[in-house]
């Protein structure tokens, strides 16, 4: 994709992010969040919301382990 490409931010169910391609099916297992934008912009965003990198299940089972 070019410089002008528009993208989608998604999100699984794992809670982790990426982009796709505006206008492209989005993959299954994958959902918009609602945010579209230049390449950078979406990135930009991402960096701001995810700031736990580690998979939802994981996040789940170490907190069980910690109230344990």
């Amino acid at each position: 994709m070019g410089d002008n490409a528009q993208y989608t931010v998604v999100v699984n169910h794992e809670e982790q992010y990426s982009i796709w391609w505006e206008g492209r099916e989005i993959p299954a297992g994958w959902r918009a969040v609602g945010k579209q934008g230049a390449r950078e912009e979406c990135l930009e965003y991402i960096a701001e919301i995810w700031t736990d990198m580690r998979p939802l299940s994981l996040r789940q089972r170490m907190e069980k382990a910690i109230a344990s």
